[in-house]
């Protein structure tokens, strides 16, 4: 059975392994340099701007894990409480619910947290990541045209959010 608790330090290096081979293929991430154990936690786990990092775990190991970050002001302009959000699944675990089960916890921390919006930018070439997150119910708001990659490929990014109230 797939759940999903709160990401701990220990955690780092399982999700380490998890994200390093994401950014490696480099097609549907922003993420350019792989991380570290100790980046890992400082980003992720015990960075004072995040207000949730869950982790999907099956029979001990880490499928999946999705972080908040609060951003203010608000990515629209608004005096909206505004959160985004990251979410990685393993290769392997694409399919079995993975990000369903990690976005059921972070919805239900971000209401706790008093999140009004929780925004997500993925890249246009990201299409299982745009189906993802549209699929939960995010909503297009704006673009941000240009992205460089390492190869020098531009890309473009898409500007979705989820509004909690």
């Amino acid at each position: 059975m797939i759940t999903a608790r709160s990401a701990r330090p220990e955690d780092a290096p399982a999700m380490c392994a998890l994200l390093n081979p994401i950014i490696e293929e480099g097609s549907t991430t922003a993420y350019r340099t792989p991380f570290d154990t100790t980046h890992m936690v400082a980003h992720y786990i015990e960075n004072p701007v995040v207000l949730s990092c869950v982790v999907a775990e099956e029979a001990g190991e880490i499928l999946g894990f999705q972080g908040i970050f609060l951003t203010q002001p608000a990515r629209d302009g608004s005096s909206a409480r505004w959160a985004e959000i990251g979410s990685f699944v393993s290769a392997q675990a694409q399919g079995k619910g993975v990000g369903q089960i990690m976005w059921a916890e972070t919805k239900a921390r971000s209401i706790a947290a008093d999140v009004d919006t929780i925004g997500a930018t993925i890249r246009t070439d990201n299409v299982p990541g745009l189906a993802y997150y549209s699929g939960l119910g995010f909503t297009d708001y704006g673009a941000v045209l240009t992205d460089t990659l390492s190869d020098g490929t531009q890309v473009q990014k898409a500007c979705k959010r989820f509004d909690l109230t």
